[in-house]
């Protein structure tokens, strides 16, 4: 099992992995920036719930996508032959 985990044919599931650990934070650190952006423009009487609401999804799909390509890149470089 240990010489499979260690082979280049588990990279998908090292890159899962990663994808897994990387998001929340990621997501958290884009929503904390995005908010702060909105209240800086905005004032803070702008940003109500419903805003609060969308920039989470926002920084959710975000941060999805960078995961996942920082991910890929960083194992494929790790498991190259």
């Amino acid at each position: 099992m240990a010489e499979y985990l260690f082979s280049p044919d588990s990279q998908w599931l090292w890159t899962l992995a990663l994808v897994a650990a990387m998001f929340f934070p990621v997501r958290k650190m884009i929503f904390v920036m995005t908010v702060n952006r909105a209240v800086k423009k905005g004032g803070r009487e702008n940003v109500d719930e419903n805003e609060i609401k969308r920039l989470l999804k926002r920084s959710g799909v975000t941060a999805g996508l960078l995961s996942f390509v920082f991910s890929l890149y960083y194992v494929g470089t790790l498991f190259r032959p």
